[in-house]
């Protein structure tokens, strides 16, 4: 083992806490591993599950992970949340890494690091998510850098975004209102200036007119009344059911003399029928 491999060895275990600068001072002090180095460590991982030389692998990756989490500041994330989530890609990269394929480990762990900042910057930068999609996931991190002023893109603009990033125009304008959102409280504070023009959803959303009862009382009835004429239907003929189906539940109703004409009957019959049918299943309904 070279005397550098020996340093990291005994480096401490570390995380972003209170004092991230101090994080920041103690990942930058860790040496950066020679390829040789780099290589001793990863077989002895990839070859024998050697947990120890994982953690050499990752300790002297942490300070391209603050480099990787900087980039992203600009979402309004804390950056020790960042480097956190940044790290566990770090980890995954380490796990999946193969010294067989001849590629240092900080140009395969990019694509894992990011990804896991991706991943948080999604679910946190909003309280509704604004990229649930592939193609929506590339325009939210790649508009923002596209646009070249605060105003909104031009026609010409979106269809120039739209044809380097390789998606729709349409795509594009969506993503923008997305990104020119915001978040507002639902239940905010009252405000007791009458001339502020501020009021928070919950004072102007409320409905007197749904009682949570109400509704679940109007829906449970609803759906034995359902029940019930169903019950009804099937107790009738063939011939009664389909004239009552098709004069009363059929969305293109079907006059007397239609049925006549179908069944050979005079419309008066049909008329009587449909009588009697409506009878039965009243009865049948009230029972």
């Amino acid at each position: 083992m070279t005397q550098q491999l020996q340093k990291w060895e005994t480096v401490p275990l570390m995380v972003p806490g209170t004092s991230l600068d101090s994080y920041v001072q103690a990942v930058s002090a860790v040496p950066i591993l020679t390829v040789e180095d780099e290589q001793a460590l990863a077989r002895r991982w990839f070859d024998d599950e050697d947990v120890e030389a994982a953690r050499g692998l990752v300790l002297a990756h942490l300070r391209f992970v603050v480099h990787i989490a900087r980039s992203y500041t600009g979402y309004g994330l804390p950056l020790a949340d960042l480097i956190q989530e940044g790290n566990v890609g770090l980890m995954k990269a380490v796990k999946r890494f193969d010294p067989n394929v001849g590629v240092r480990l900080v140009s395969f762990a990019v694509h894992w690091i990011k990804a896991e900042i991706h991943e948080y910057v999604i679910r946190n930068w909003r309280v509704v998510r604004v990229a649930t999609t592939k193609a929506q996931r590339k325009l939210f991190f790649n508009l923002r850098g596209s646009k070249k002023r605060l105003a909104q893109l031009t026609l010409e603009e979106r269809e120039r975004v739209a044809e380097d990033l390789g998606v729709r125009v349409q795509d594009v304008q969506e993503m923008e209102k997305r990104l020119g959102s915001y978040d507002a409280s639902f239940d905010g504070p009252m405000n007791d200036d009458e001339d502020s023009v501020f009021m928070s959803p919950a004072q102007y959303l409320e409905s007197q007119t749904l009682d949570p009862a109400e509704i679940v009382v109007n829906e449970d009835t609803s759906d034995r009344y359902a029940s019930s004429l169903s019950t009804a239907l099937m107790e009738l003929d063939d011939r009664s059911r389909d004239i009552v189906e098709r004069r009363w539940l059929a969305d293109q109703k079907s006059t007397l003399q239609e049925l006549a004409d179908q069944y050979g009957v005079s419309a008066e019959r049909i008329r009587q029928i449909e009588r009697a049918a409506m009878k039965k299943m009243q009865t049948a309904i009230s029972a």
